[in-house]
């Protein structure tokens, strides 16, 4: 039997203990159902639960909890690096594998199924300091601000955007500074200098839509296509009417857009 450990929120330790772990996960392999990811057991309990700190930056108030499993051996499983294709194999030669590695910090191993109770060992605590954040080696290494990296509500996370603003992905300005900076381009307006400044306006959770209705009749699509992008996740008021207008728009693509935004974001 291949032992291996799965890090999972406090909170969840109860119901672990008494029907096992549900398949949430979506694997790397597109192919594949869901299921757990989890990491052999190593002699080395730091790379053991090297996972703990990253997975704890998206965890519950009261920290992660490690739950040991067997598996059979020749359980269908993937092991690969974070981010990289993995390869199909079984669980004891994942083990292997990843034991033999001088470095195997950042592979995972992925279970395409729900691990059930009696496959559970144990459920232990685990220290909260143990592991790496972000990627392995980060530490001297300036975070990245970009939309696709940041965690929206983790700690620290606002006072880093403020000293390390990312080019594209803010923190925005704030709304009177962009009013201002339409205001400038005058009647109708530069189409580049528009659509940035409706960029940063989509970056924010709500805006005056009703300082912004002019634009849906710029006579560049590419204004109110960026124009139904910006306001089309706001609850603020007005904004179901633009879309509506937006929508009857005689270009294609800010129909296509506002379609999409309907949709998808709109409730």
């Amino acid at each position: 039997m291949a032992m291996f450990v799965h890090l999972t929120p406090s909170a969840n330790a109860a119901r672990v203990r008494r029907s096992g772990i549900r398949a949430d996960s979506h694997g790397r392999a597109p192919s594949l159902p869901r299921g757990i990811y989890c990491f052999p057991v190593l002699p080395s309990y730091t790379l053991t639960h090297q996972w703990l700190r990253e997975l704890a930056r998206r965890g519950g108030p009261r920290g992660l909890v490690a739950v040991h499993l067997r598996l059979p051996d020749d359980e269908p499983v993937t092991v690969g690096r974070y981010h990289r294709e993995p390869l199909t194999t079984t669980a004891a030669d994942a083990v292997r594998r990843v034991a033999d590695m001088p470095d195997p910090r950042g592979w995972e191993v992925f279970v395409p199924r729900a691990v059930t109770r009696r496959e559970v060992h144990r459920i232990r605590a685990v220290s909260q300091v143990t592991g790496w954040r972000y990627f392995p080696d980060s530490n001297g290494k300036a975070p990245c601000t970009c939309f696709g990296c940041r965690v929206r509500g983790e700690y620290g996370s606002q006072r880093l955007r403020q000293r390390r603003p990312h080019p594209l992905d803010g923190p925005a300005p704030a709304s009177a500074v962009l009013l201002r900076q339409i205001a400038a381009t005058g009647t109708p307006g530069d189409p580049e200098q528009l659509v940035q400044t409706l960029h940063w306006f989509g970056l924010r959770r709500r805006g005056p839509a009703d300082r912004l209705a002019h634009l849906a009749d710029h006579p560049a699509p590419e204004v109110r296509r960026a124009l139904a992008w910006a306001v089309g996740k706001w609850p603020s008021r007005g904004v179901p009417e633009l879309l509506d207008r937006l929508s009857r728009d005689p270009d294609a693509g800010v129909r296509d857009a506002v379609e999409w935004i309907l949709a998808e974001c709109r409730p």
